[in-house]
């Protein structure tokens, strides 16, 4: 019918404006199940271990509940709009971290510098998440092992808070009569001194068996390295269909966390000295807001945390359906993240207040964070907790779920990238074995961080790999699409992708406001660096160079690509070969045919839906009047009578 045919016309195309798409999935190369897996596969990849281990601390330090303020407003004017950004630039080309630099091809070291910090973090994430397995498994006794000084890794000065049971009676009573006032400042000068504990004894001399220089490796930690092919093998389980197998995976690694949480929570606040740990955590030092350091590491943890520039969004985000609300989304997955952060605080510090009022010491001698933390101080916490062994399964089973989630997305990362950059049938049909692969040299490259001065390279990674390199990419990034692609035609990118144009805060946030904040970033990083040290120990200068190296690797991609790409682009001169270099490819935008609409459609397929109209239109006009001559039957009265039966 005519119907039928002005369908068939209208779907050539692609989707007509003001109709709904009735074909949204990219069948070769996948999409989420549904939205919900989306979201908690990006939940689990901007929260991770450092809202836990990071941010509780940075508040505490940065004047508490006055921290707040300026985190919030570097959420708000830089947080949402980079996270917004980056999910409208993966769904609207459905590229990972590589592909999506057709908008700007010169630009495709900014791809490969992501890989490059991806490639960083997925090695050491994994260590920090194989040591969680340790302890888990550890924690499966009815005793814990760090609780007493009384085993053979412990020294002369181990000092624990908990004592066999009747011993500690004894000596409070023959201490109560004997102190006098003289003898009252001989036990506070001994309190004053710094302790041993039996926590951080057995993280270092039997856990790590931590060596006395970064390049002393020593022997490697089989136990460690056994958790860390574990932990390798969880996440290959977990992605070995790509996102199908992780999308259903999250429904319980993104949500467990929360349970978990919630949990320890209620426990920590029941405590004796939970409110002093809170207050310390929360009360408000307001002079503090005055201080650029303060509102420096505000805006370096919202970025961090996010995971902006590491090129998981973009990937994750990929995978989304063309007309997916990614708006909407960025707003969820931010808020949820930073909100996760505030809710880790109150049960660390609620925990650690409990510690301070048992030790009869201030809250900031046993705040920590990192691996000090995650380690040392809160098992060391747990210790004092009736029935401790499920309270610290719990905790690192949290930590465990909470690394995976963002170890998930940077393996991914890695993966789609590369299958997306060769693009063949062949290596989409076998994405497995190309997970598998790296998979397994990420596993290999690792094994140096399980060695003896493993902690040491661990750390410098966590400080080099992934500071200010992160900054300079997402700076690039957006220089990139605002002013080489150009704002406007971005904006219209949007709107055809989401049918709506981005609010005018966004389009503010994305050409004047982020950029300056991330500028601000950069710098401040810069003007604060202090070289990294670990306890006492002081890293040596040739370790700090490979630490610089590790961060240019990364940024020096850019320039490079730059200029490879420049010299094999057409032109006669170098300006010309630079304009080139930077124009959209003809392969830029939307994946899928019927959304390339527009000047996205091919040349090819504008002209025959130009041409095919105008046959369809003369040929059912021959057909009409056919069929006009056909049914009508001339009356002997000169009328006509149109017949009407099946026959005719």
């Amino acid at each position: 019918t005519k119907g039928k045919k002005y369908s068939r016309i209208r779907s050539f195309n692609g989707a007509v404006p003001g109709e709904p798409v009735k074909t949204d999935k990219n069948s070769r190369r996948g999409n989420w199940g549904n939205q919900i897996e989306f979201i908690l596969t990006s939940v689990g990849y901007a929260v991770g271990l450092g809202n836990v281990w990071r941010f509780p601390y940075l508040c505490y330090r940065n004047g508490g509940g006055a921290f707040m303020f300026p985190y919030f407003i570097m959420l708000v004017f830089c947080g949402i709009p980079l996270f917004f950004l980056e999910l409208s630039f993966g769904q609207f080309a459905s590229q990972g971290c590589l592909g999506v630099w057709r908008i700007s091809p010169m630009f495709k070291g900014v791809g490969y510098g992501m890989m490059v910090v991806s490639t960083y973090i997925g090695i050491y994430y994994n260590v920090v998440i194989c040591i969680a397995f340790y302890y888990f498994f550890s924690s499966m006794t009815n005793l814990l092992p760090w609780t007493y000084c009384n085993n053979p890794w412990n020294t002369p000065t181990c000092n624990g808070v908990v004592t066999p049971t009747g011993i500690n009676n004894t000596l409070a009573n023959v201490t109560r009569s004997l102190v006098t006032g003289a003898a009252e400042v001989a036990v506070e000068v001994v309190n004053k001194t710094k302790r041993t504990s039996p926590s951080e004894e057995y993280w270092k001399h039997y856990v790590l068996k931590i060596s006395d220089d970064i390049g002393n490796f020593g022997e490697v930690r089989l136990p460690i390295l056994g958790c860390l092919a574990v932990s390798w093998v969880v996440v290959f389980l977990c992605l070995i269909r790509g996102v199908k197998s992780s999308g259903k995976v999250v429904y319980f690694t993104a949500t467990f966390p929360y349970v978990v949480l919630t949990i320890l929570f209620i426990r920590g606040i029941t405590l004796e000295g939970a409110v002093t740990g809170i207050k310390y955590y929360l009360t408000p030092q307001w002079h503090k807001i005055l201080d650029a350091k303060v509102w420096g590491d505000a805006a370096s943890q919202i970025f961090y945390s996010l995971g902006c520039a590491w090129g998981g969004l973009i990937t994750m985000a990929s995978y989304n359906k063309f007309h997916n609300n990614c708006y909407r989304d960025s707003i969820i997955i931010s808020i949820t993240n930073c909100a996760t952060s505030v809710y880790a605080g109150f049960v660390i510090f609620s925990i650690l207040g409990f510690m301070a009022h048992h030790l009869n010491v201030d809250v900031s001698e046993v705040a920590d964070h990192g691996p000090g933390l995650a380690f040392v101080a809160y098992p060391e916490a747990l210790t004092l907790l009736p029935i401790s062994p499920l309270w610290s399964l719990l905790f690192f089973f949290m930590l465990i779920l909470l690394g995976l989630g963002t170890q998930f997305c940077l393996l991914e990362t890695l993966v789609t990238a590369i299958v997306d950059e060769i693009g063949t049938d062949w290596i989409i049909r076998n994405k497995t074995v190309v997970t598998g692969g790296v998979a397994i040299v990420g596993f290999l490259l690792g094994v140096p961080l399980t060695t003896q001065a493993g902690i040491y390279w661990l750390l410098l990674m966590d400080n080099y790999a992934a500071s200010f390199s992160l900054v300079i990419i997402s700076c690039i990034m957006c220089i990139c699409i605002m002013y080489v692609y150009g704002h406007k035609k971005y904006f219209k990118d949007v709107e055809m992708m989401l049918g709506f144009p981005p609010p005018i805060f966004f389009r503010v946030c994305w050409r004047f406001v982020s950029p300056i904040i991330i500028s601000f970033i950069l710098i401040f990083t810069v003007i604060q660096y202090k070289p990294i040290t670990y306890n006492d120990y002081v890293y040596p200068g040739w370790s700090l160079a490979i630490g610089f190296l590790m961060a240019m690797s990364s940024v020096t991609c850019i320039p490079i690509y730059a200029l490879y790409k420049i010299s094999k682009s057409e032109g006669t001169t170098f300006l010309e070969r630079l304009k080139n270099s930077c124009k959209a490819d003809i392969k830029w935008g939307p994946a899928l045919s019927e959304h390339r609409i527009g000047h996205y459609a091919a040349p090819s397929s504008e002209g025959e839906v130009e041409v095919r109209p105008l046959k369809e239109e003369l040929k059912e006009k021959e057909d009409e009047k056919r069929d006009e001559i056909s049914l009508t039957i001339q009356g002997s009265n000169g009328s006509t009578a149109h017949n009407t039966t099946p026959s005719a």
